[in-house]
């Protein structure tokens, strides 16, 4: 079992070229946030679920050290790709006619094609310490499980991911790299599980979502001698992880004399938008220059602009502890939208806390407008965007037009937190005029809604 070392030291002269040495933990600057979380009432399916996490990652999960030093085996793989490009969008400028200055840090350079191997790596690094041979994960649009599937290669761990279905469906060539990597691939809801099968005998049709391929995984995990599940957003420590992110952002801000009005990342869970909007948050605490944190999420699954912040599961079947957070519920299945990695029922309960208290804004956009933003920075950067990041880059032009029509010279900096090779049937959808904007999606969440409002009625 290995402890993380850590320090309230890190790296304030950080330089544009270097990996940083520590991890930024939020929780150390935020004054009335308490990590907790409840158990179920009652264990719906299946055995009690075993503790996952070891002790290693969860003191990191439960830290007020405001740094945490990253192990020499983790920071050697990291520097295989980091520190990512910081790239001024000079052609998008150009093309909106825009005062305003927009960078993006490319996480899409990273060697699974997106910002999920910061976190990947470390977690299996720390569970291989502990003895595990096996991790399993729910994946969305399937970067996390491309990623978790090379650390498990480097960390000599087996690799097991339930893949939402609708995403399983629509991206073919996340499944191939996952198995190209070593791991094996569950389309979810399937009949592996016995969570899977019963949601599967009451909707054959199930699209998926992220809370029932964790409820199969936490199943199939607590079943599986050598097994522990693995999450790749919205805990802490998957949090933590992620500030490279930002911290790298900083520095190149700093060589080059600028710094951010706006900082934007789109929201899932959590680990996108965290990852480069926390270093700022700190930043601007010490500093005393002003800082938006923007997240942005789907109109599809808006679980922060119209979520209720009430305690809630954080799989499908209630077999998981709870935590507080902004929620549509844990039962909620979202539309088939093709950015598959926001489809998350709920907020990290830290960005949750958040925003709770008004330190960072959010804000939802449709499918449609996103595409829509995204084929304009594709003409502008040529760089394809992840569907996902899509959504920071629609809040990023709006903004931009903004600060064009009021003669605003404003600084934006938003996170691509991966790119969209692997996603050319949704654009090829777009192109062809296909894509919507789910209009049965309003019914879904305003059931949502109503069916939370009742829970909390009722207690």
């Amino acid at each position: 079992m290995v402890t993380p070392d850590t320090s309230t030291e890190a790296d304030p002269d950080l330089r544009p070229g270097e990996v940083p040495s520590h991890w930024y933990n939020v929780i150390a600057d935020l004054v009335g946030y308490v990590p907790e979380e409840r158990a179920p009432a009652r264990q719906h399916s299946g055995p009690a679920l075993r503790p996952q996490l070891p002790l290693s990652i969860y003191r990191q999960s439960v830290s007020r050290e405001p740094f945490v030093a990253i192990p020499a085996e983790v920071q050697a793989q990291y520097e295989r790709w980091r520190p990512t490009p910081l790239i001024r969008a000079r052609g998008l400028e150009q093309r909106l006619r825009t005062p305003a200055r927009i960078y993006y840090k490319y996480e899409g350079a990273s060697l699974s094609g997106s910002h999920k191997l910061n976190t990947a790596i470390a977690q299996a690094y720390y569970y291989k310490q502990a003895g595990v041979e096996e991790l399993v994960t729910a994946t969305g649009a399937g970067q996390w499980g491309t990623a978790l599937a090379m650390a498990c290669t480097m960390f000599g761990l087996k690799c097991t991911a339930f893949m939402v279905k609708c995403s399983h469906d629509q991206k073919p060539q996340r499944r191939m790299l996952v198995e190209l990597n070593g791991g094996r691939v569950i389309p979810s809801p399937s009949t592996a599980t016995k969570a899977g099968a019963a949601i599967l005998a009451g909707d054959p049709g199930c699209p998926g979502s992220l809370s029932i391929a964790s409820s199969e995984a936490h199943e199939y995990a607590t079943e599986s001698e050598n097994a522990r599940y693995c999450a790749g957003s919205g805990d802490n420590h998957v949090l933590l992880h992620q500030t490279v992110i930002g911290q790298e952002a900083l520095a190149q801000l700093r060589e080059i004399g600028d710094y951010p009005d706006a900082v934007v990342g789109a929201l899932g869970a959590g680990s996108n938008f965290a990852g480069i909007a926390m270093p700022f948050f700190r930043h601007s605490k010490l500093t005393g220059r002003a800082t938006e944190l923007v997240a942005v999420e789907p109109k599809a699954c808006p679980k922060l602009t119209r979520g209720i912040y009430t305690w809630d599961h954080h799989d499908a079947l209630g077999n998981t502890p709870m935590s507080r957070m902004y929620t549509l519920g844990h039962t909620f299945v979202p539309s088939a939208i093709h950015a598959g990695g926001l489809r998350y029922h709920g907020a990290a309960p830290v960005v949750s806390w958040m925003y709770h208290e008004r330190l960072i804004s959010a804000v939802a956009y449709g499918q449609k407008s996103v595409f829509d933003a995204a084929a304009e920075f594709v003409r502008a950067e040529q760089v394809i965007p992840a569907p996902e990041s899509a959504h920071a880059i629609r809040y990023v032009i709006d903004r931009a037009v903004k600060a064009r029509e009021a003669g605003t010279p404003e600084t934006i900096l938003f996170n691509l937190s991966g790119h969209g090779l692997m996603d050319l049937s949704a654009y090829e959808q777009w192109t062809a005029g296909l894509l919507d904007d789910y209009p049965a999606a309003e019914a879904d969440i305003e059931r949502a809604q109503a069916k939370l409002s009742a829970r909390a009625v009722e207690r």
